[in-house]
């Protein structure tokens, strides 16, 4: 079944977006996290395989936010992490994904 990401979650999105080209998104950044952004941004349904994705993304990554430069106004805004987390809907992805339950 589809999902289709709410309006704050392509707006984390599109957010990543300016960031990677503004060159933020630091070296290891993946392809699979370019991609995310700009399916997320465009508002692009998503599949409930990658639903599965972004849960396991923010579970493995929730970490990420204790981290220099993740918060607006803190040191090395935006980290790397932080481009990364908005390339996934950012927190608004994170309670987005939660509420979907796939069993």
């Amino acid at each position: 079944m589809p999902h289709r990401p709410p309006k704050d979650v392509q707006e984390a999105a599109q957010r990543a977006e300016r960031w990677i080209e503004d060159g933020k998104a630091g070296k290891g950044f993946t392809d699979t996290g370019r991609r995310r952004a700009s399916q997320l941004a465009a508002g692009e349904e998503v599949s409930d395989e990658v639903v599965k994705k972004m849960q396991a993304y923010f579970a493995r990554h929730s970490v990420d936010k204790d981290a220099e430069g993740f918060t607006q106004g803190g040191e090395g805004f935006p980290s790397p992490g932080r481009v990364a987390w908005d390339a996934w809907g950012g927190d608004a992805g994170e309670r987005w994904v939660g509420t979907i339950d796939l069993d």
